[in-house]
Formats: C-alpha cells, sequence, structure tokens
C-alpha cells in the first residue's frame, strides 16, 4: 500500500472513532448531569455521597472527553507533538471509566439500601405540606410500575396522615395506587369503596404489588447503561491509541522520505555542478592546444620561409 493512501485511511479511522469517542463521552457527562441535576429522578434525592461522588466523576469525565477530542481533531492533520500529547491524554483518562465503573460496581448493595431508605421516608412524609416534587417522583413510579408502596399497600400504613386517620387495613392510599383513580383533583387520597363520606374519592382497583422490583429493575438498568457506557469509552480508547501509533509512524516515514529526497536532490545538484566545472576544464584544455598548434604552425611557416630567403 502506498504511503499517501495509508496515512489517508488511517487519518479516516481517527476522525471516524474520535467522533464515536466524542459521542460516548457527551453521552456519560449527560448521565453525570442526570444523577446530579435532573430533579424527576430518585437518584438525586438520594442522600449518598457515593452516587454524588459518581455524578461528578461521570460529568468530570464527559468534559475531559470533549478536550481530548478536540486534541484528537487537531492532531490529525499530521503534527506529531499533538498526536503524542493526544495519545498520552488517552492513556490517563482510561482510568476515569474505570474508576466509575468499579465505583458503581462496588458500591451497589449500598446504592439500593439507600435507595429502599429514601423510598420508605417518600412514603411516610406523602402528601404533607412543601414535598410537591417528591410526592410527584412516588405517583410516577407507582402509576408506571403499577404497583403501590415499596413492598405493597401496607407500606402506606406508616404515612402520617393515614396513622391520623386511625386505619387498621390501607383502604386509604395515594390515587397513583389506583387502576382508575377518582378524579377530584384537590386531594392526592382515594379509597377503596365503600366510602362513608368521611374519606377521600373512591378509587378502582388497587394495586396489590410493591414497587420493591420495579426499583431494583430500574436501577440495575441504570447501572448497565453507565458501565456500558464507561467500557465503551475504554474499549474505543484502546483503539484510538493504537491507530494514532500506526499514525504517528507513518508521518515519521513521509517526512523521512521528504529528508531523503531532499538530500537526493541537493548531491545530483552537487554533481552537475561538478559535471559542469569538467565541462568547461575540458573545453580550456582543448582551447589551449588549438592555440599551441596555431603557435608550432606559425614557427614552422617563418623557419621556412627563412630558409627561402638564403637560398
Amino acid at each position: 500500500m502506498k504511503l499517501e493512501v495509508k496515512l489517508q485511511l488511517l487519518r479516516f479511522c481517527l476522525f471516524t472513532f474520535n467522533s464515536v469517542f466524542l459521542v460516548l463521552g457527551l453521552s456519560v457527562g449527560g448521565c453525570g448531569v442526570w444523577i446530579l441535576f435532573d430533579g424527576r429522578s430518585l437518584l438525586t434525592i438520594l442522600q449518598s455521597e457515593d452516587m454524588r461522588t459518581m455524578g461528578a466523576g461521570l460529568l468530570f469525565i464527559g468534559g475531559a472527553v470533549l478536550l481530548v477530542g478536540v486534541v484528537g481533531f487537531l492532531a490529525a492533520g499530521g503534527n506529531r507533538f499533538l498526536l503524542l500529547t493526544y495519545v498520552g491524554l488517552l492513556v490517563v483518562l482510561v482510568l476515569g471509566p474505570l474508576f466509575v465503573t468499579l465505583l458503581l460496581i462496588i458500591n451497589r448493595e449500598k446504592v439500593e439500601r439507600t435507595l429502599d431508605r429514601t423510598v420508605d421516608d417518600i412514603i411516610v412524609r406523602y402528601g404533607g405540606r412543601g414535598l410537591p416534587r417528591l410526592d410527584g417522583l412516588m405517583d410516577n413510579i407507582q402509576k408506571q410500575g403499577r404497583c403501590c408502596g415499596r413492598m405493597g399497600p401496607s407500606d402506606w400504613l406508616k404515612n402520617s396522615y393515614i396513622q391520623s386517620l386511625n386505619l387498621t387495613n390501607p383502604r386509604v392510599l395515594p390515587c397513583s395506587c389506583f387502576s382508575s383513580p377518582s378524579l377530584d383533583s384537590s386531594s392526592v387520597w382515594c379509597s377503596d369503596p365503600p366510602n362513608n363520606g368521611t374519606l377521600p374519592g373512591p378509587g378502582n382497583v388497587s394495586h396489590d404489588q410493591g414497587c420493591n422490583q420495579q426499583l431494583r429493575d430500574w436501577l440495575e438498568e441504570n447501572t448497565l447503561t453507565i458501565v456500558g457506557m464507561g467500557f465503551g469509552l475504554v474499549l474505543i480508547q484502546v483503539v484510538q491509541v493504537i491507530i494514532t501509533i500506526y499514525l504517528y509512524r507513518a508521518f515519521g516515514k513521509k517526512a523521512a522520505l521528504k529528508r531523503t529526497r531532499s538530500l537526493t536532490g541537493s548531491d545530483h545538484a552537487h554533481q552537475d555542478h561538478a559535471h559542469q566545472d569538467h565541462a568547461h576544464q575540458d573545453h580550456a584544455h582543448q582551447d589551449h592546444t588549438h592555440q599551441d598548434h596555431a603557435l608550432e604552425n606559425d614557427l614552422t611557416g617563418h623557419v621556412f620561409d627563412d630558409a627561402r630567403t638564403l637560398a
């Protein structure tokens, strides 16, 4: 394969993988923003230092990938120093996804326990003043998961409002626990019929299953997504390092060939100059020879003339 064709192919591969690298990196950074700032996510309200550390780590990785990707695009132009810098940054950046992935895997059970405590706390304080965001979050979980409570509807007996009703069974539940809740928008509570007039509006067929399994599945799905993106980043970085090394060597060969051709051209120029000098010397020698022959002829002519005169 010709060197120029090889260079173009390697540059195309570097641009392609660098683009995928940027997309994955920005996705990882987006996960960090989601963990840290999305008010509609349970992960945002988890009182866990590990979760905040992981979110900050993902956000940092996304920013670092953006910077390294820009260096990669500039390095593909042929600057060998930038290529070496790019390889160094990729090698260092490999540690980021590995750290976050290991942190998530090691602390998974701890995150699950923190999630359980958070959901139980939301259930206890549900319907109170100043907590509409948490109430809406719990309603979304129960509506989408078609479930009620964490382990079951009986969890709602721990709620402060329901305890004030002195109920012995979970007849009053959030409307999100029912398949067909009451249309009364003035209250977040509904009750199993019959209603004696002292309880909230009726619902129809409450969910008997708790949301614990749905929460576990949701956490596992997001964990696998983050871990998959982390390993994907590491794999692409390995490929990028290999391509960049080959590209660095190819640009080195191109520079060496250019220097060789320059030196060869200089040698040819010296040889041509020497040949021209030699030709000038031969021409001067021929002129000198002609002059000597002419002088000899002149002398011979004078001798013959003198001999004729004496005779």
